[in-house]
């Protein structure tokens, strides 16, 4: 190998950052890996071996340059391969330390698969730019020279504020509407501190709000202005909303008092996060502690919950899932996370009634049915099927339903006939031009693709500005066309 800095795979173990002890994590909501330090950064790095066919960047949504940052940083010249990462990405710590890594690049890894372990690619795009915000190489947002042109954001997660600076950027007046009282959608409510603290999304909002990127906070689009009055008031619109709406299940007792859905959990434990007063905690309705708590769900919103409640000092934490662990759509990581700070997991299992006492029913547990797994479904994994006369019940005075989200009915909540939406209600749009079915109306992000990943949001975003950028050139251009 010579000099190479790189393909050191075969004489450096893998190895993630420190890891937080599960009894000191499991008390607190501080994120749960440490950080590496300079070196052991490098080490890691140099781990890659720089393959012809990279499969992490083909695998990474927003195809991130990750071979040749990596490479940068084992040569220790961190300040380019932040420069280098940030070309393809508005928000590469947050990715760094939310995106799936284990389904995505590291585990699409060439090393990988040869059996060394793969590189710790999110661990690395993490360091990179916790360091360049440290050394003062995050630049601010640079405002284009003015165009006359406004355009409107509908929604202030990820895609939105993607596409917020980018747009900004390119010199166009740019207003954000959000409905929380904080911008950043589910990064800031909807994921734990222990996966993302605050302070690195809303330092991003911040370089945002200084770049006089105008964000209407609290704002509901049907009820403070309809979509038509803001299209009047734009030259062009984004619907960025996600999907918010809760999938229930239907099953006796569901309507019991203790039986709660999971963003309205981890939106009171956030907002709690923030120092927030949080009247669904000051009465215990959305509060562990002391508790047996039952989460239905596999995907990483059940083990978001599981986690937040082992935190609020439940008494027991259990997670029932119908597939197996095999099967399950949730990071393996995350279930291992939660194992060790004490979660059990009920797996082959599925609800069928919630249990309950009182004239005005509250919760006492879940009835539930044992499942096997039967023929592959369309989505490819195995089908879960009741195990007859196999029922048992689980003590529960907090049931939790993590079950997944479906779009809101947009049509309706912004006073809009004419936007259309697909059978599962998320918007349609043209692919080729992402434009919806009102003219100068873009969609992108979950509620065009359905659920989906932050970092699938911010390529959509990536996306949604050219064709956008190329909409409004050609509405300035007929409006100079038209007055000459």
């Amino acid at each position: 190998m010579g000099d190479n800095p790189m393909l050191k795979f075969v004489v450096r173990e893998q190895s993630y950052p420190d890891k937080r002890s599960a009894a000191e994590r499991a008390h607190d909501f501080g994120e749960i890996y440490g950080r590496y330090a300079v070196p052991k950064a490098e080490n890691q790095a140099a781990r890659c071996s720089q393959c012809g066919v990279p499969y992490c960047s083909v695998h990474c949504p927003l195809q991130n340059h990750i071979p040749d940052w990596l490479r940068l940083t084992a040569e220790g010249r961190l300040r380019e391969a932040y420069e280098m990462s940030n070309l393809t990405s508005t928000m590469p710590e947050i990715c760094g330390r939310i995106c799936p890594q284990d389904r995505l690049c590291e585990g699409n890894c060439v090393i990988e698969f040869s059996g060394h372990g793969a590189v710790t690619i999110g661990s690395v795009e993490k360091f990179i730019t916790d360091t360049a915000w440290e050394e003062g190489w995050v630049e601010p947002v640079r405002p284009g020279t003015p165009t006359g042109q406004s355009v409107g954001i509908i929604g202030a997660g990820p895609a939105g504020l993607t596409v917020a600076e980018y747009l900004r950027v390119a010199g166009h007046e740019v207003h954000v509407y959000d409905r929380h009282d904080r911008a950043g959608g589910l990064l800031t409510y909807g994921i734990p501190n222990f996966k993302l603290e605050k302070d690195v999304i809303m330092r991003r909002v911040d370089r945002l709000k200084a770049a006089d990127i105008h964000f209407h906070q609290g704002f509901d689009v049907g009820r403070d202005a309809t979509l038509d009055e803001l299209r009047g008031k734009h030259d062009a619109l984004l619907i960025a909303t996600g999907v918010y709406r809760a999938r229930d299940v239907k099953m006796p007792g569901v309507g019991a008092k203790g039986v709660v859905k999971a963003l309205d959990y981890l939106i009171a434990s956030n907002k709690a996060g923030f120092g927030d007063v949080v009247a669904d905690h000051e009465d215990g309705s959305l509060l562990a502690t002391g508790k047996n708590v039952v989460v239905i769900g596999g995907g990483d919103t059940a083990m978001d919950c599981v986690r937040t409640a082992m935190r609020q000092g439940a008494k027991s934490v259990k997670c029932v899932y119908r597939r197996d662990r095999e099967n399950m759509p949730g990071s393996q990581r995350e279930v291992a996370n939660a194992e060790e700070e004490g979660v059990e997991f009920v797996w082959l299992a599925a609800p069928v009634a919630f249990e309950s006492t009182g004239s005005d029913p509250v919760v006492t547990g879940i009835r539930a049915t044992k499942m096997r797994l039967g023929q592959p479904d369309a989505s490819g994994r195995r089908a879960p099927e009741p195990d007859a006369s196999s029922e048992f019940s689980l003590e529960a005075d907090l049931v939790i339903q993590a079950l997944g989200f479906d779009p809101e009915e947009l049509p309706v909540l912004f006073g809009a006939e004419d936007l259309a939406v697909t059978r599962w209600g998320t918007l349609r749009i043209d692919h080729k031009t992402m434009m919806t079915s009102l003219d100068g109306v873009f969609g992108a992000g979950d509620i065009v693709r359905g659920a989906s990943l932050v970092v699938w949001a911010i390529r959509d975003g990536r996306d949604v500005t050219e064709h956008m950028q190329r909409y409004l050139k050609a509405k300035a251009a007929a409006v100079r066309e038209a007055a000459e």
